[in-house]
């Protein structure tokens, strides 16, 4: 009889490979939704401009655009150059508004939506059985068939799966449009050790400049910090958060985290070119910042105004705007914690009356009002003069203000001399909210 050869069975690898978050990333969303509404610019170049001129910038560009170079930010002259034939539509942010609300339901027709993080971005939660690779994978493909058949045949998304929230927003930008990647863990150190330090939410030039000023100029490098070191590197605990998340851990900011700073932008038509006009936009600017701050029960400690001029100055977008450019003028004041309209409008005018004199800064053509150092109700600190002037009930009438113009329009109760901008500074919608104006 022959021998037979017996072997010993292999100990068993189990590799983690479970899911715990879905991103959606919704692409070129504002082209997308013009495209959708609009069938003779489909598989055209086209861009979104907030109004018709020739010196404002793109807002957003369809991938069609893009295969020229057409980006946000690029000038309408600079675009027509470098796309002939590129098709320019005026923003119109209601339709966005809801074709974002169409998605959503759609999204939610799969699984629940744990957070809308913009217009065009949110994340859902996955639980259970749903954390593994291959439903994952299953629950995201229904996800971006959902979205074509209730909210637009011609809309694509990208969809990014990970264990943390955060590491599938990165997943959703590794391949556009209509991508679908997962970061699973018994892969992630090796994804990520590919990728460039700006693929990182959060890390734009400014940061990436400092890193590289400190001897980080790699994800490799950045991945073999300790968690001490990567304190460090960014002065807060954000480095400590970013060491765990770039492992894998999942968990949330809190409720106590928030917005840092909030604000509103706005180029100015042709029409509304002077210095007046200029400054019943600004006051519309920080009528809706404050609105917006007392909605999510936050004090800010800084006002700035910044001011584009007409001028000789090569400009190359409107958020190039700032400190240090010969054609635009910035002003920033350090405040006591405040919510009431009439400080910040006081302080606002102040500033205002602090902006340069003479012909060159006659005709301003973009302004920002911003504000910052922003802390919650929990963390804002009482004055020794709260309650002696009067300020409980300026809040008071602020608030009610607030719900007056929620319900009937922004320009239910305003400030007179905020009259003149109410139709030249209709509501805009960053990436980052969506307005319930609508």
């Amino acid at each position: 009889m022959a021998a037979t050869q017996t072997r010993k069975s292999e100990p068993r690898i189990t590799v983690r490979r479970e899911l715990n978050w879905i991103f959606v990333d919704l692409n070129s969303f504002f082209a997308s939704c013009e495209q959708e509404d609009r069938p003779e610019l489909r598989h055209r170049p086209v861009a979104v401009v907030p109004m018709e001129a020739e010196t404002t910038c793109c807002i957003a560009a369809s991938y069609e655009a893009k295969a020229f170079g057409v980006k946000t930010g690029t000038l309408v002259s600079e675009a027509r150059r470098m796309c002939p034939g590129i098709q320019f539509v005026e923003a119109r942010h209601e339709l966005y508004v809801e074709f974002h609300h169409r998605i959503v339901a759609a999204v939610e027709s799969c699984l629940p939506v744990a957070a809308v993080l913009s217009i065009d971005e949110m994340a859902c939660r996955l639980m259970g059985r749903e954390r593994e690779l291959l439903e994952a994978m299953r629950l995201a493909e229904r996800v971006k068939q959902a979205i074509r058949e209730k909210a637009g045949s011609t809309l694509r998304c990208s969809v990014g799966l990970a264990p943390n929230r955060w590491l599938a927003k990165i997943a959703s930008d590794m391949e556009k449009p209509d991508g679908l990647v997962a970061l699973t863990p018994d892969i992630l150190q090796e994804t990520l050790a590919s990728l460039e330090l700006r693929d990182l939410p959060g890390i734009g030039a400014r940061t990436e400049k400092r890193l590289h000023a400190q001897g980080v100029s790699s994800m490799a490098e950045l991945l073999a910090k300790s968690r001490e070191q990567m304190h460090e590197l960014w002065g807060s605990v954000w480095g400590d958060r970013l060491w765990y998340w770039l492992r894998g851990e999942d968990f949330d900011l809190g409720e106590t985290e928030h917005s840092k700073s909030l604000g509103h932008q706005h180029v100015l038509g042709p029409e509304m070119r002077s210095v007046e006009k200029a400054w019943a936009v600004a006051l519309k600017l920080l009528h809706k910042a404050a609105m917006r701050m007392r909605k999510e029960g936050l004090w800010a400690s800084r006002l700035s105004v910044s001011v584009g001029f007409v001028g000789k100055a090569p400009v190359r977008s409107a958020s190039a705007f700032g400190p240090g450019r010969s054609a635009s003028w910035h002003r920033e004041a350090v405040i006591a914690e405040s919510q009431d309209n009439a400080m910040l409008i006081g302080v606002m005018r102040k500033l205002w009356e602090s902006r340069p004199q003479g012909r060159q800064h006659e005709q301003p053509f973009f302004v920002s009002v911003t504000l910052g150092g922003l802390v919650s109700d929990a963390e804002h600190s009482l004055t020794l003069f709260d309650g002696e002037d009067r300020s409980d009930q300026r809040r008071e009438l602020s608030r009610a203000m607030d719900a007056l113009n929620r319900k009937y329009g922004m320009s239910t109760l305003a400030p007179a001399t905020m009259m003149a901008a109410l139709k030249a500074a209709p509501t805009r919608i960053a990436f980052a909210s969506i307005p319930e104006m609508f």
